[in-house]
Formats: structure tokens, C-alpha cells, sequence
């Protein structure tokens, strides 16, 4: 059996940046209560390990209001501004792993929000990530991830918008729903904030996908980047196999071929990939 592994599957710049944060706060801080706000990344494997070294996942505002010392470090899809505010009211040590280039979203829409403009986020409106974002937005920001919410808007003539991504969203699928926003003609800003990463991965995967008998795809269930780049593969290639783990793929299903195709999420460890790399 031909196995090929995609050279971009596995942990992003985001995400290794978070992740070690975490882990440099453990050896550094030693006799202080280390949360996340959130899991750091989306990945139980990852998650669990860290639980096992004594932090504590916020699971939202209600735990957050329990903490009162220790650290807290802010996950990598970021949070609303209002979470800042709430920690530095508490005086609780604040280290933000937010993904740089979320973090550049947030500046983005706080200022155009600011000037005047209507934010239009394109992404899962139930994302950590774009909730993240709405609470950089202000209050009247518009989340859409489909074409019929976008056709479904409805502003005055020539009103003054700003149009972002997730970072993850789907590339193609932005275009496409940029273009339905552009005919009502409004004044519109357009900033693809799709991470170069992310492009990068789906434009790997689909490539490989279409050259294969079967496709697997590693990441945790939760997470957004990986579920597209399932999407997309499956668009390419029938047998397209979703897994987390080594024990998740059905051997059987990989008898009758011949050429395999691997590729995996920005949450996915080194470790995982290869073990399924080694064992398929």
C-alpha cells in the first residue's frame, strides 16, 4: 500500500505557540493553580494530558467567576473583550495564547466597528473562535456560514460594511458568499482572514484526496478546521475516513486499495499522525 502524508497535516504556528505556553506556565509556575479559559485547542488527547498536570479547564464566565488567584491563560481561538476586563477587574495573572492571526481579526473589527462599519463575520457563529470575535465586534455584528443567510441580509442601500472569515472557514465557500454580499450594493470592505495555513491545508488535502483510493482525515471531532477539511476531501474522494485516533479506523475499510492518502487538523499532535502513518 502507497501512503502519502500531507506535508502541512498537524499542529499550525497558532496552535504549537498555545500549546507550549501552557506547558512553559506549568514549569515556571509552580504552586499556582494554572487554568485555560476554554480548552486551550481542540483536542481531548491534548487536553486530557494536561488535566493530568493539575490545570483546569473554564468551561465559561459562571467558572470564571468562582477563580479567585492563580493564572489563566487564554485559549488560542480568543475570547471577547469583556474577558480581559473580567480578569484584570480580579487582578488574576492574564496570559493570552490567542492565535496571532485571530488576534489580528479582533483588532480589525474593533476598528472598523468603530469607524462606522457593520461587521460581517463568515464563520460557525457557535465557534469559540467567532464568538471570540462578536465580542470585538459590537453588538450588531451579522455571523453567516451558509448562502441562503446571505442572500437573507437585508441593510439600507449603500450602508458601510466589513466582511472577516474564521480563520478555518472554508475557502472557496468565502469567496462564494462574498460574491452573494457584493450584488446589494453596499460599501463594502472585504478582508480575507482565512489563515495562509488553512488555505494551504485544504488546497494539500483536496490534491491528495483526488489522487487516492481512501483518505483519512485525524483531528478531534470539535474541531472546525478539521470537519472542512473532512468536507473537502470528501468532496474528492468517496472513501474518506473521519477519525481521532489509531482506534478509530476500521482496518477492514482499507483492504481493496492500494493507495491512501493522510492529512490532519491544526489541533492534531505529531505523535497521533504518526501512529496511524505506522499503522495503517
Amino acid at each position: 500500500m502507497k501512503i502519502t502524508l500531507a506535508q502541512t497535516a498537524g499542529f499550525c504556528f497558532g496552535v504549537e505557540r498555545a500549546v507550549e505556553a501552557v506547558y512553559e506556565e506549568v514549569e515556571k509556575s509552580e504552586g499556582q493553580q494554572i487554568y485555560t479559559y476554554g480548552p486551550i485547542i481542540h483536542n481531548e488527547e491534548v487536553i486530557k494530558d494536561m488535566r493530568s498536570k493539575g490545570i483546569i479547564v473554564l468551561k465559561g464566565e459562571e467558572e470564571l467567576a468562582q477563580v479567585e488567584s492563580g493564572i489563566v491563560i487564554i485559549r488560542s481561538h480568543g475570547v471577547p473583550k469583556r474577558i480581559y476586563k473580567k480578569l484584570e477587574n480580579k487582578g488574576i495573572t492574564c496570559v493570552d495564547a490567542t492565535c496571532p492571526f485571530v488576534k489580528k481579526i479582533h483588532n480589525i473589527v474593533e476598528e472598523q466597528q468603530k469607524s462606522g462599519r457593520k461587521i460581517i463575520i463568515i464563520g460557525n457563529s457557535t465557534h469559540p473562535e467567532v464568538e471570540g470575535i462578536i465580542g470585538w465586534a459590537g453588538d450588531e455584528a451579522i455571523v453567516i456560514s451558509s448562502k441562503e443567510e446571505a442572500m437573507q441580509i437585508s441593510l439600507p442601500e449603500n450602508e458601510k460594511i466589513c466582511i472577516v472569515a474564521q480563520t478555518t472557514f472554508n475557502y472557496n465557500k468565502f469567496e462564494e458568499l462574498v460574491e452573494i454580499i457584493r450584488e446589494k450594493r453596499y460599501d463594502i470592505i472585504v478582508l480575507n482572514t482565512i489563515c495562509s495555513a488553512t488555505r494551504a491545508r485544504q488546497t494539500e488535502a483536496k490534491r491528495i484526496a483526488e489522487d487516492v483510493d481512501a483518505m483519512i482525515v485525524i483531528g478531534d471531532k470539535h474541531s472546525s478546521n478539521t470537519q472542512k477539511l473532512f468536507e473537502i476531501c470528501k468532496n474528492a474522494c468517496e472513501n474518506t475516513y473521519y477519525i481521532q485516533t489509531l482506534k478509530d479506523l476500521d482496518k477492514k475499510l482499507l483492504k481493496s486499495v492500494t493507495t491512501v492518502g493522510i492529512t490532519a487538523g491544526a489541533s492534531t499532535p505529531k505523535n497521533i499522525i504518526e501512529e496511524v502513518q505506522i499503522n495503517v
